[in-house]
């Protein structure tokens, strides 16, 4: 199930949960069968020599959403089209606000036109299945599940969780991060990070007001849980006497080996994605800012393996942060004390450039 915002981890306990959600039981097994209906879609390679910014061009979304009506045929009927009034259809519109907050970050703070850099439609199905616990993007659209109504409630409602599934599809257009092992947590860390900048940029949040939680509407009330993940303390997000305990890990020192879940990118990702959370609130004010560009600035460089591994990805961000902002400067500091305090090695001096 290439680049799902649930892991097949968690759907899996729901699955085994019968006694307590039936529902949500039948519902999980069902979504761990369809899974997502095909692979990424192939993408242009990234070519590092060509602008993706169009600082003298205004970008303007163009929107596409689409209504599976509960199969798993997609994209579904058309029923929202940019510029058209809201359908009253809450999934409808909470897809089409969203993949426009999404597009409005990329473009107006790093200068990117839509996902591919050059004006892609954002395209979303909503409905998709019966009860489909998951969201996930399939490399040409958002597709989004309405949930089991007993432990996951719509996916459409949460905007990290838009924002998440979209930077896949930047992720794909520039660095095209390979989806397993450390690559691939890496994979879903930049999605976290960008998915999270989403909502805080939406909402006006600097680094320290932000919740740094990612997918914190589609529990349920049933569930003891704030979220699918927690950028700041990975492994706290959930902990339910049913589905259990959030088992990220927030450290280097308990990185997770397993041949599941892609080698563990849903996993492994909490590491790098608690130093993002460090060294954005250490650096302060808005985090698409400072510690976002730095971020940026890696993930378009053209200078990141798609195998990269957590230590070369640290090394790259201190890299980016010292030429953006200089040798000894607080962005810089706080890009490296972010991954030193989570365990990451990373070089022992600042190169001057």
């Amino acid at each position: 199930m290439p680049y799902a915002i649930v892991p097949p981890y968690l759907l899996r306990r729901v699955a085994a949960a019968g006694d307590h959600y039936p529902t949500a039981a039948a519902a999980a097994r069902r979504s761990l069968r369809a899974g997502a209906p095909s692979e990424p879609a192939p993408v242009r390679p990234f070519d590092p020599s060509q602008s993706y910014a169009l600082p003298d061009s205004p970008s303007q979304p163009d929107r596409r959403i689409s209504d599976a009506g509960g199969t798993t045929r997609l994209p579904g009927r058309l029923v929202r089209r940019e510029g058209e009034r809201a359908t009253g259809d809450e999934a409808v519109d909470d897809a089409y606000d969203g993949l426009g907050d999404t597009h409005r970050l990329f473009d107006q703070v790093y200068g990117r036109d839509s996902i591919d850099g050059r004006g892609m439609p954002l395209e979303a199905s909503v409905h998709y299945g019966r009860d489909y616990d998951n969201a996930f993007w399939d490399g040409a659209r958002m597709v989004f599940g309405d949930g089991d109504g007993e432990v996951f409630a719509g996916f459409a409602n949460s905007l990290t969780v838009i924002g998440h599934e979209l930077s896949h599809g930047v992720v794909e257009h520039t660095a095209r991060l390979r989806y397993e092992y450390q690559s691939g947590a890496l994979n879903e860390h930049v999605a976290d990070v960008f998915g999270s900048l989403v909502e805080q940029y939406a909402r006006g949040q600097s680094a320290e007001t932000a919740s740094w939680l990612v997918g914190a509407e589609v529990f349920t009330d049933a569930v003891e849980g704030r979220a699918l993940r927690s950028m700041l303390e990975p492994g706290t997000a959930y902990d339910d006497d049913v589905l259990g305990r959030d088992p990220q890990p927030a450290h280097f020192d308990d990185f997770i080996d397993t041949d599941e879940d892609n080698g563990g990118v849903h996993l492994n990702s909490g590491i790098p994605n608690r130093a993002f959370a460090l060294a954005a609130r250490a650096a302060g004010g808005f985090a698409w800012e400072g510690v976002g560009r730095v971020w940026y600035d890696v993930l378009v460089s053209g200078e990141l393996a798609e195998n990269a591994k957590f230590a070369a990805f640290a090394d790259l961000t201190i890299a980016a942060a010292v030429r953006r902002y200089g040798v000894g400067s607080a962005i810089a500091a706080a890009v490296r004390s972010g991954w030193e305090t989570v365990g990451v090695p990373v070089a022992a001096a600042e190169p001057a450039r």
